[in-house]
């Protein structure tokens, strides 16, 4: 299939966003197809990292390198 048929969004995947709550929202409201919005932050006890959980159930956080990734 040629580029120009390709959405701007398909070839995005949850490590290619920007490291925001702001972008991590627009990302998941694309996936799911339905708005997908921040819930809460806690710290992880074990890593010390903030875990943010958003309204789809799922919990995300940054790794080492500003990636965002599934927790849980």
């Amino acid at each position: 299939m040629s580029r120009a048929f390709v959405k701007e969004s398909e070839g995005e995947w949850l490590g290619d966003v920007a490291p925001d709550i702001a972008a991590l929202e627009r990302f998941l409201t694309r996936e799911y197809g339905e708005k997908v919005y921040f819930v809460r932050t806690a710290r992880d006890p074990g890593t010390g990292r903030e875990v943010h959980e958003m309204s789809n159930g799922n919990c995300y956080a940054l790794d080492d390198d500003g990636r965002w990734t599934t927790v849980g």
